[in-house]
């Protein structure tokens, strides 16, 4: 048990892209550094990133931190550079097989694990020599968990925000044509079979734990045990968190926003699919960024359906910005003001770069308003990515 559990102290792990701000000045946060707080909702996250917070203890090189005052980096937006609001996901990368679009060509033709491992390290060193330090994994991502535990030892990197999902087992034998890649179970036994898997692989490295595809109406509202184990892992300081899919992803945000033990929230990140195509969840997501949730943003090109078949209003709007329609779907999502960090999932180092010349495409209100128009009901882009194959 840490001392802050030990006395009642609040543990906050301030993560990439955050920032805390404390006797008037701004500290940037680098690789999910741990703070304490006595008054928890004093030290959850507010708007704009930045962590309001009466009595925080800063440990190590982040205490000494003196920022320059009045100055901003080149390319910032509300204080924050642009490229740290990019995060690199594993879902196309820990595993042969998945639905995302544009991976044929990008991987390897024969997906061994040790090709997929360089793979995954290639795309893991292009994002980190381009300024992205947060870096999404799942345990039903195959083996993106030891790739990137693998990496992290390898590099030596102790700058990068570490979130993974519990909930899904990979279940498909390492192959494309597997009938059954991953199977859902929110239990108590999961969850402590599966985080001690993770923390195996990523140790203290790990920031942020989700839960992988929570639903409003799952068992685990109503598990007890689990919701206070999850409490738990949060007075550890691991950020305890939860993603969502399907067409009720709004209800899901909204209800897990009020799960509580002993007076706290159990939730302080939410990661949520948004795209041009899907917003849905728009409104649940900035609400949750107002009650001090980081919220990272996954599927911003649709499953690659907005970089491989784009809309030809997207493909105009690309045009004059000169980058390709994936960078202005993406920059879309950066231009929510709630939307913390936002996930790419590129597969090569083309993919990657051309993802992040979104942070060239400072969209008019014009722009974002021609991209509102390509917005489809929910239940028919859900139907459609339930069709996408494994490949």
């Amino acid at each position: 048990m840490t001392d802050a559990a030990r006395t009642g102290e609040n543990v906050v792990r301030l993560l990439s892209g955050d920032a805390a701000f404390i006797d008037g000045v701004t500290v940037p946060v680098d690789g999910g550094r741990s703070v304490l707080a006595r008054d928890p909702v004093s030290a959850a996250l507010r708007p704009g990133g930045q962590c309001f917070s009466r009595g925080h203890r800063l440990p190590g090189r982040l205490a000494g931190y003196r920022p320059s005052r009045g100055r901003r980096p080149r390319g910032t937006v509300g204080g924050m550079t642009v490229i740290g609001r990019i995060g690199l996901g594993l879902a196309a990368l820990g595993r042969p097989a998945y639905i995302n679009l544009g991976r044929d060509g990008a991987l390897p033709a024969e997906r061994t694990v040790e090709a997929m491992r360089a793979a995954a390290w290639r795309v893991l060193d292009a994002a980190y020599a381009e300024g992205i330090r947060w870096v999404d994994a799942a345990r039903s991502y195959g083996l993106a968990e030891e790739f990137l535990a693998g990496w992290l030892d390898d590099r030596g990197h102790r700058d990068v925000t570490v979130s993974s999902k519990w909930g899904y087992a990979y279940v498909g034998e390492w192959r494309v044509d597997a009938d059954v890649h991953e199977v859902k179970e929110h239990s108590l036994p999961r969850f402590r079979e599966q985080l001690a898997q993770t923390q195996r692989l990523l140790g203290d490295r790990l920031a942020v734990y989700q839960v992988h595809s929570l639903m409003a109406y799952g068992p685990l509202f109503t598990d007890e045990g689990l919701v206070r184990a999850l409490a738990g892992l949060a007075a550890e300081g691991v950020r305890v968190g939860f993603s969502t899919s399907g067409p009720a992803q709004a209800e899901t945000i909204r209800r897990a926003l009020d799960l509580e033990v002993d007076g706290r929230p159990v939730f302080t990140v939410v990661q949520s699919t948004w795209n041009v195509l899907e917003p849905s969840a728009g409104d649940a997501l900035a609400e949750a960024h107002a009650r001090g949730l980081h919220v990272l943003v996954k599927e911003g090109l649709a499953n690659g359906r907005l970089a491989v078949e784009p809309p030809a209003v997207l493909r105009d709007l690309a045009a004059p910005y000169g980058v390709g329609p994936d960078a202005v779907a993406l920059a879309a999502v950066l231009a929510r003001p709630w939307a913390g960090t936002v996930l790419s999932g590129a597969v090569d180092a083309g993919q990657l770069a051309s993802n992040l010349a979104a942070v060239s495409a400072v969209l008019s209100e014009d722009d974002l308003a021609v991209l509102g128009g390509l917005a489809t009901p929910p239940d028919e882009y859900w139907r459609r990515r339930a069709a996408l194959d494994w490949t």
